[in-house]
């Protein structure tokens, strides 16, 4: 069964096509990975099928008893509302039909009332709803989920409005999971998430009994959960039945096919219009070249298939510091309380450090605190002489309005145009992204943007706050190898253990600090 059509859709961002005349079906209980480069548009057909955008053309139908959800990215939380509060909202119309139910008990305790048999009836039915739909195990229902993305470990009465950008995420992918959507449409769910989480969540999807799609660059986690991949290039969405690795094979055989059409096309335009040109103005040929003109006109012609370009990300050292620089004694790190015991921590010249730990347990405060932008609430810490580092944060503003070339252009005014020009295309970036405000980029994109800005930096210490969330896999591999061949020291969050393992030289667990 059909729960959403779409046909011929189109969008464009300017006089650039993000898409066109875009037409697929998703089938009751699929499980759909949606793949493509960064900047493909993965995330704006999300919100074209979530209706926060409008196509320039084309339907989107969906089945008029079907219940989407997304995981929203803007919503206000209530101060003063707790954690346990606001996941009971995913079951807001049972716990009104409960409150219903002891309405009627207090109506039907007064003698006077006249309505007895009506209010028993009403009584009955909402009893009856309330058991169909398993009211009485809401509690432990919130407490399984709430555990398996984390949640718990901050304290179920903890204030909303008090969460992290990271945690709030993880809120809101909660709420939506209890809703139990009949589709639920997800853009990188497993940001955020931490090894252990992400395995819950895996499972959780694994036996979801509804249709999903999801964005995610993590493709253990997506090759674990799909049965059907539709890949998005080229302006043009392509459905593979089978997981991650199966479309992977299949992929690699479609784009052989596709530039042999493409260039068996060209031969026979090239071969037409040679023709139409020699003897269109000879009387003896002209009606056969009118015919080759009108064969020509005909052609439905096959958009290039040009290659993605791939970043080449390059991190080089203005100057070489001292040979220790940091040095942390008796340091405590939070806010009103200590998050962990008292650490003493040394950071070498080369070295290269990943900082890990389940999500919450405090990195990014650690770092931050390390860096200076937290204070202390107890201890020491030291940065030698001459060392300059440069912060690529975890959490931005994601609706800067500006261009990617001017804010690369205004953080190093110093460079001439075509050089920031030259810069952001090194980092996978086309003409057309580097034009648009930042706001209207895919996060991948954005996050090319800032790398581009730390590679201009004149540093000699890395510290990095999870910096491949959103990036594809292409530039994952870029990425990975310009830091393994970086002569400055590194500090480094990432719960991807695959992209750090094979070239850091040392691992900070915050979880041994407890």
């Amino acid at each position: 069964m059909s729960i959403l059509d779409v046909q011929g859709l189109t969008h464009s961002f300017g006089d650039k096509f993000i898409f066109r005349d875009v037409t697929f079906r998703m089938l009751k209980g699929e499980h759909i990975g949606l793949v493509g480069p960064n900047g493909a548009g993965k995330s704006t057909l999300l919100n074209l099928l979530t209706g926060e955008l409008l196509p320039d053309s084309g339907d989107i139908a969906w089945h008029p008893h079907i219940k989407s959800g997304n995981l929203a990215q803007h919503i206000d939380l209530t101060a003063g509302e707790s954690l346990h509060t606001f996941l009971q909202g995913a079951f807001r119309q049972l716990f009104n039909a409960e409150k219903e139910m002891m309405g009627l008990t207090e109506k039907m305790a007064d003698p006077e009332y006249t309505e007895l048999e009506a209010a028993l009836n009403r009584y009955s039915d909402l009893q009856m709803h309330l058991e169909q739909n398993d009211f009485y195990s809401i509690d432990a229902k919130i407490e399984e989920v709430a555990a398996g993305l984390g949640l718990t470990s901050l304290g179920m009465d903890t204030d909303v409005v008090n969460l992290s950008g990271g945690q709030r995420t993880k809120l809101l992918l909660a709420k939506l999971l209890l809703q139990e959507p009949d589709v639920l449409l997800l853009d990188e769910p497993t940001n955020y998430l931490d090894t252990a989480h992400i395995d819950w969540l895996t499972n959780y999807l694994k036996a979801y009994p509804h249709a999903f799609m999801l964005i995610s660059h993590d493709t253990a986690f997506m090759n674990a959960i799909v049965n059907v991949i539709y890949h998005l290039e080229h302006k043009q969405l392509t459905r593979y039945v089978g997981d991650y690795e199966q479309f992977e094979a299949v992929y690699e055989l479609r784009k052989q096919q596709i530039h042999q059409q493409f260039e068996r096309q060209q031969e026979e335009i090239n071969k037409l219009e040679t023709y139409v040109q020699k003897n269109k103005a000879r009387a003896s040929t002209a009606k056969q070249a009118k015919s080759r003109e009108k064969k020509l006109q005909k052609i439905e012609r096959l958009e290039k298939p040009n290659a993605n370009p791939k970043p080449n990300f390059s991190f080089t050292v203005a100057r070489q510091p001292v040979s220790v620089l940091l040095k942390a004694n008796d340091l405590q790190v939070g806010y009103r309380n200590p998050l962990f015991s008292a650490i003493n921590l040394e950071l070498r010249r080369g070295e290269k450090v990943a900082l890990v730990g389940h999500n919450g347990i405090g990195k990014t405060t650690t770092l931050k605190t390390l860096l200076g932008e937290l204070p202390a609430l107890s201890g020491s810490v030291s940065i030698g002489d001459r060392v300059r580092p440069v912060y690529f944060e975890q959490e931005i503003n994601s609706h800067i309005t500006h261009t990617a070339l001017e804010d690369v252009w205004s953080t190093y005014p110093e460079l001439t145009q075509k050089e920031v020009r030259q810069n952001l295309a090194r980092c996978g970036l086309k003409s057309e992204h580097i034009f648009q405000p930042l706001k209207s980029l895919s996060g991948g994109e954005q996050t090319k943007v800032r790398l581009c800005r730390l590679m201009l930096a004149k540093s000699n210490w890395l510290i990095l706050d999870e910096p491949t969330n959103h990036l594809d896999v292409d530039t994952k591999v870029a990425l990975k190898e310009a830091l393994s061949n970086y002569d400055g020291t590194i500090l480094l969050v990432s719960h991807d253990q695959d992209f750090y393992q094979d070239w850091v030289t040392k691992v900070w667990d915050v979880e041994n600090w407890q």
